[in-house]
């Protein structure tokens, strides 16, 4: 990448390769590059699909803080190391409230003024440096030369059908206003923009089916690429590359780090290390999920059998933790409350564990609230709200998630699994170090519920079929 090593300009952060800059600094520099550019010509664009939902949302949060100046930031770019930074990922509320996705500009700000009918919506950001400022080349953080152009003001007011002012300008309006305001670090207001997300609006699900395909076209690649993932000592990693390469082709980048985990790897939870090899006879665990543009994402995982077919043990697995994924699949439907969901799954879970002489009682003696033996093998919840965090609507309150009741529009994963550590000597040795999840993505309809991932292979039968085509 380039040296970003620009003279130090104003509105910048402190540059911290300022001795080493070798921009030009001369009067003369500054005039024949500020000179002789092409005039442009400004379109504006008509509003996006998502702005209309946007406002919508708005409506929704304006009504619960009447006469409160809501101050909603999209946070600033995260240094990874010296003057690089983190590919950029506004905040989550930000981008819901505006429609404002992995396009969005750091340090932007929405504002919510209070109105006697309601709020007035306004975006705040940094336009890019003009050619009438040695910025526009010397600017590493605004600067055309380094970013590219930005839209300007009217272009992002058009597009998101929402008022636009200068970042420059906010300070000045903050201290000018007075009056009782709120930002995201109001436990309150943060409880509330997250329950705003519990039911999704109808742009939501269509963004959710597409996250969702995209991520059926990762999978698929990593089936292909088999040959080289197997032969490389380290083909976690490659399963991860091809993944996160269709991602970046068919989205923003993944919604979450992906977790490949093959081998006795499957039976870590969060396994993102991703080194190991990935060997025939042995099972790999995939948890993965594109991430669009517009930041929403899907969460899907398979236990594929890396040789093409599961052993008579590997699919006895599989089948139980699928056999938990349809019974709690099939209690779904608007009026349950969502803990039921993990409640089902668990039941089974108990059932096969004990079946298969793991547990130290029988299957109701487990499931009493005092024993839980069977947890020892499935320590996670079997479901969490998805949308535009992988782990949406996270600061809702507890009677409105995991108490909460289902309404038609709520998205969430369905994920049970079974983890036999390699050294767990509760179970039989033939069992230990096989780990197996299956994750769905649901949505809740008017009558039942719809599995949004069912394209996605997931009996053993169908995951062999997948394999071999």
């Amino acid at each position: 990448m380039a040296d970003s090593t620009p003279a130090p300009a104003t509105e910048a952060a402190p540059n911290p390769n300022a001795n080493r800059s070798t921009t030009p600094v001369s009067s003369s520099f500054r005039d024949y590059i500020s000179s002789q550019w092409a005039e442009r010509s400004e379109t504006l664009p008509s509003p996006r699909e998502v702005a209309a939902f946007a406002a919508a949302r708005r409506l929704r949060i304006s009504a619960l803080h009447p006469g409160e100046r809501l101050i909603i930031p999209a946070g600033p770019a995260k240094v990874r190391s010296n003057d690089t930074d983190y590919a950029y990922r506004p905040h989550s509320s930000f981008a819901h409230l505006t429609g404002w996705g992995a396009e969005a500009v750091p340090d932007s700000v929405l504002i919510m003024e209070p109105t006697p009918n309601g709020h007035d919506a306004t975006l705040y950001f940094r336009p890019s440096a003009g050619r009438d400022s040695d910025e526009f080349y010397a600017n590493a953080a605004i600067g055309e030369f380094w970013l590219g152009p930005r839209p300007s003001l009217a272009q992002v007011a058009a597009d998101l059908a929402l008022a636009t002012r200068p970042l420059s300008e906010l300070d000045e309006l903050l201290v000018a206003r007075d009056g009782a305001s709120r930002g995201l670090d109001d436990e309150e207001l943060l409880r509330d923009l997250s329950e705003l997300r519990l039911v999704k609006d109808a742009w939501e699900i269509a963004q959710m089916r597409l996250a969702i395909a995209a991520t059926k076209q990762g999978f698929d690649d990593v089936i292909a690429d088999r040959p080289a993932i197997t032969a490389h000592p380290r083909g976690e990693r490659l399963v991860e590359g091809t993944f996160n390469r269709r991602a970046r082709a068919e989205g923003n980048q993944v919604g979450y780090d992906t977790i490949a985990a093959s081998g006795a790897h499957a039976c870590i939870l969060h396994w993102t290390t991703n080194d190991g090899p990935v060997m025939p006879g042995d099972l790999i665990l995939i948890d993965a999920g594109v991430e669009l543009d517009s930041l929403y994402t899907a969460d899907i995982t398979r236990t594929l059998p890396i040789g093409g077919t599961y052993s008579e043990v590997q699919r006895r697995v599989y089948e139980a933790v699928r056999e938990a994924a349809d019974a709690a699949f099939a209690i779904v439907r608007p009026g349950i409350r969502f803990r039921e969901i993990h409640a089902e799954a668990m039941r089974i879970i108990a059932e096969k564990t004990a079946e298969w002489g793991f547990l130290p009682v029988t299957a109701e003696e487990s499931l009493v609230p005092e024993a839980q033996y069977h947890r020892r093998y499935m320590v996670h919840g079997t479901s969490h709200h998805l949308g535009i965090d992988v782990h949406d609507c996270a600061q809702a309150r507890r009677d409105l998630y995991l108490d909460g009741v289902l309404e038609p529009g709520m998205v969430f994963t369905i994920e049970p699994g079974l983890y036999l550590q390699p050294d767990d000597l509760t179970v039989p040795e033939e069992y230990r170090g096989i780990g197996v999840r299956i994750e769905d993505n649901i949505l809740v309809t008017a009558d039942g519920a719809e599995n949004l991932s069912i394209a996605i292979p997931r009996t053993a039968d169908d995951v062999e079929a997948w394999l071999a085509g």
